[in-house]
């Protein structure tokens, strides 16, 4: 039996097409798994408003072989995880596409014989755009390519010779895609500064389940801030940690509880040690998908105070909650977060604008209601996965025309 004939395929349902089906091979290297099902969200989420609508997806998520093995979510559409042969660390990188693609080369022929795949929907350049780049040359089918970060290029994270080999391999696999998507108009200008006006950009804004992220219908609890990231220095974490230092004694219940996992924990919670709150901090490492709504619900206000964010899933989905939410100007949520109406922007590392920030949504029930409304509002009007999918779909179909 071949490796596709049970692979499930996510097909719409009957008398809801709207157009000429098509099948859309997603290759991704963020997706929900048993362990992390907040993981890849903004890929697999997506996917179901995208079958309503007349698209087909199957989903190959890509891992190196070094990491540890994973299964699919039985959240979602199934994905068939692909274990791939790459050299560890950053200097593996630019190589890592064309072992991915010599890894399900085949596969995907076999895919293609039996259901004509239409286009490729890789996500990141490396190394799934480069695999897809190649397929392209196999194959002869389309492929556009998804840029969810600021660093477009793997240049920030990959330096010296290696980086400059992500460059180039970015580079062609950006001019070769049928399109570019990005996140957010921020994400895109880091494409086009590199590549030039003449390459094919789209912006695709990620969307919100608003079912799961729906606003709380009890009433507010004590003060409690929230922030939701992988512990790593760019989430500004510890920026968060020190304003809520600084405002502590003007609020005796303030509470601040932080989601997520990162090298980052150690020298946050000895952070927090030396401002003598560690019994107002809880870091409440992973959390499903379920249980961030939840918390997101039971917040008084959300704050992740992010220095190099392509636009951030988390804003919206505290957003829809209908929570005012701080984040960072020159970040890509700036292009969401419309400052003093539906949420507030201060400046990146700036603990004291932060702190004034969170003082001002503490002190007034009346600012907080009004700028949650207003987010929640503009979620429900420009970010549902219902308009992501439509927008999806007529890139797919212009790129297939």
């Amino acid at each position: 039996m071949s490796d596709y004939a049970q692979l499930p395929i996510l097909g719409n349902t009957l008398g809801q097409r709207t157009a000429t089906p098509l099948h859309v091979l997603t290759i991704t290297p963020f997706y929900p798994t048993e362990r992390d099902e907040t993981g890849g969200c903004f890929v697999a989420e997506p996917l179901g408003a995208l079958s309503r609508i007349g698209i087909t997806s199957t989903v190959l998520a890509a891992q190196p072989f070094y990491r540890r093995r994973v299964r699919s979510s039985e959240v979602g559409v199934h994905a068939q995880w692909i274990r791939y042969p790459s050299v560890p660390g950053g200097v593996g990188l630019p190589s890592a596409g064309a072992f991915l693609f010599a890894t399900i080369v085949g596969r995907v022929r076999q895919l293609h014989s039996s259901a004509k795949i239409d286009l490729i929907h890789a996500h990141a350049p490396l190394p799934c755009g480069h695999a897809a780049m190649l397929l392209n040359v196999e194959l002869g089918v389309p492929y556009v390519v998804s840029v969810h970060g600021l660093d477009a290029f793997s240049t920030a994270q990959v330096h010296g010779k290696a980086g400059q080999w992500c460059r180039r391999i970015s580079r062609r696999v950006f001019k070769s895609s049928q399109r570019v998507i990005c996140v957010s108009e921020r994400v895109r200008e880091q494409v086009l500064e590199d590549m030039g006006a003449s390459c094919r950009t789209s912006v695709v804004y990620n969307a919100v389940d608003q079912q799961l992220f729906s606003p709380a219908t009890e009433p507010e609890p004590a003060q409690m801030i929230l922030s939701v990231g992988n512990l790593i220095p760019i989430k500004g974490h510890d920026t968060l940690i020190k304003a809520v230092a600084s405002i502590s004694g003007d609020f005796p219940e303030l509470r601040l509880e932080i989601i997520g996992i990162g090298a980052e924990l150690s020298r946050l919670e000895d952070l927090a040690a030396r401002a003598n709150i560690s019994d107002r901090v809880r870091f409440l490492a992973r959390q499903s998908r379920v249980q961030v709504a939840d918390a997101m619900r039971r917040c008084t206000l959300f704050a992740l105070p992010s220095t190099y964010e392509g636009l951030g899933c988390v804003y919206l989905e505290a957003m829809c909650t209908g929570k005012p939410v701080i984040g960072c100007r020159g970040q890509g949520i700036a292009e969401v977060i419309q400052h003093g109406r539906n949420g507030f922007l201060v400046g990146p590392e700036n603990e004291k604008e932060l702190a004034v920030a969170i003082t001002m949504l503490l002190r007034s029930t009346r600012l907080r209601e009004n700028l949650g409304r207003a987010a929640h509002d503009l979620i429900l009007d420009r970010f549902t996965l219902t308009q992501q999918a439509e927008t999806l779909a007529r890139i797919y179909r212009e790129c297939t025309a």
